[in-house]
């Protein structure tokens, strides 16, 4: 099994990083709606949807970024795609602490069709903008929640104590949490000291957020936790080998994303 994940792992990095460095903003618009589309089927599945309640859904959420790209004026589409960050933000910030506290099961598939799309939109116009602004800023937002990733399970591992959320994911600590808000922290500062400018008033702004945005990022996973037990499921799909689905890899991405293009409004 770790040989197959590793595997795996790599062929989604040689695929992935030459795309993000190297393809035209309109095939990157192309791969990652399809992307998007992907993870809108495993959350259909993970909703109780029909199977072609989950082929539309999926369709639904790519023809929607799609349609965007082709009707939008790039004016038309940087606005949309900024109120689509306010609402994942207001959705991540808001709702979702009393949804994971109360562990709501919402069965009516409208309403958690329209979750779906406050979830998967903001990530797909996320991905687009962050890279717009430099593949750079791109893949260093991808390489952070990786890290918080990381971070949280070695913390976790070496000092947890005690348990974060024990009826959705047994796994993670508080000192876990703890690990990666301070990981992400210290690296998005040496980054934003080293690569853009030693500005104080940024600084003290980065180092405000990074432990929100790291606390986000680890509640896009335990929501997707909550819907996966809540459905039975290990996993949202079986399309990556040895790693689930793409939603169990973009989990964490779909709330911290949003979060992270927005920040670099105020940031740039």
């Amino acid at each position: 099994m770790l040989k197959t994940r590793i595997i795996t792992a790599l062929v989604i990095a040689a695929l992935l990083i030459p795309a993000i460095f190297l393809l035209d903003s309109w095939s990157w618009a192309l791969l990652t709606a399809v992307i998007t589309g992907i993870a809108g089927w495993e959350y259909a599945r993970l909703c109780g949807f029909c199977p072609a309640g989950q082929l539309r859904f999926g369709a639904l959420v790519t023809g929607l970024a799609m349609l965007a790209v082709v009707l939008l004026t790039p004016a038309q589409l940087r606005f949309s795609g900024q109120i689509m960050l306010w609402c994942s933000i207001a959705f991540w910030l808001g709702l979702v602490p009393f949804w994971l506290r109360s562990r709501w099961q919402v069965k009516t598939h409208w309403k958690m069709a329209l979750v779906g799309l406050v979830i998967l939109l903001p990530t797909w116009f996320a991905l687009i903008d962050l890279r717009e602004r430099g593949p750079g800023w791109l893949f260093g937002a991808l390489l952070l929640v990786a890290l918080a990733d990381i971070a949280a399970y070695f913390s976790g591992r070496a000092f947890g104590k005690r348990k974060l959320a024990p009826n959705i994911s047994p796994g993670k600590t508080w000192e876990g949490a703890y690990g990666a808000m301070l990981a992400t922290t210290l690296l998005a500062l040496l980054a934003q000291w080293s690569m853009v400018s030693p500005d104080v008033s940024k600084m003290i702004l980065i180092a405000l957020v990074m432990p929100l945005l790291t606390l986000v990022s680890i509640a896009g996973d335990l929501f997707e936790s909550l819907l996966k037990r809540q459905a039975g499921m290990k996993d949202s799909s079986q399309l990556l080998p040895g790693h689930g689905g793409v939603l169990d890899r973009i989990d964490s991405h779909t709330a911290a994303l949003p979060l992270m293009a927005m920040l670099l409004v105020f940031l740039q």
